[in-house]
């Protein structure tokens, strides 16, 4: 097991988070990319704990997305299974799990700044956090895509499905956008990631 997570997480990580994983039993599963979620975790009927984590992501998203999903297991262990998936019992739970991790021989300086203001008060995935999810995104290979804060005003763009939209005005912090095919209108977080139609 310590070999496979050397291939997905920071060096300096690997021996923590194996001492996790033993220590609570998970069967780790690393898959294909899911366009929905980075990961997540399930309790199996047999009762064997089980986290899925994408092995297209890189080293520290991964990371966090694996404590993430520690996190669930730990918290329902702690506090039962009736609390919110998301709530301030997992929250608090993901801030202590994740404190060991939060040092620079871990994730690059330039990536805590925006750790720590993250882990102030968690959210229920790291994209929903633009800043945290833009800063983690520099770590990932080159790619074709753009962000929507990138697509000018009346501007097209597709997304993985094959739909087309127009982007639109800017809210508070999410973009509207019309799907061109029904004209219903959608909001889009600002890194989003699009193909941009020139």
């Amino acid at each position: 097991m310590k070999h496979i997570l050397e291939t997905y997480l920071p060096p300096a990580a690997v021996d923590l988070v194996f001492e996790l994983i033993k220590a609570h039993q998970v069967h780790l599963k690393i898959v294909n990319e899911r366009i929905t979620r980075h990961g997540d975790y399930r309790k199996l009927p047999n009762g064997d704990h089980q986290i899925t984590v994408n092995a297209n992501l890189n080293p520290y998203r991964f990371l966090v997305t694996l404590v993430h999903e520690l996190a669930h297991l730990v918290a329902f262990n702690s506090f039962g299974r009736t609390i919110k998936p998301h709530g301030k019992e997992w929250k608090l739970t993901f801030q202590r799990m994740m404190l060991p991790f939060l040092r620079p021989e871990i994730f690059p300086k330039e990536l805590l700044p925006n750790l720590a203001l993250h882990f102030k008060n968690p959210k229920a995935s790291s994209d929903t956090d633009a800043k945290l999810s833009l800063a983690l995104k520099r770590f990932d290979p080159e790619n074709d895509k753009n962000y929507i804060f990138e697509i000018p005003y009346g501007g097209l763009f597709r997304l993985y499905n094959g739909k087309v939209f127009k982007r639109g005005n800017q809210r508070v912090k999410r973009f509207e956008c019309v799907e061109m095919a029904t004209g219903r209108l959608y909001l889009f977080n600002p890194n989003a990631e699009v193909e941009y139609l020139e």
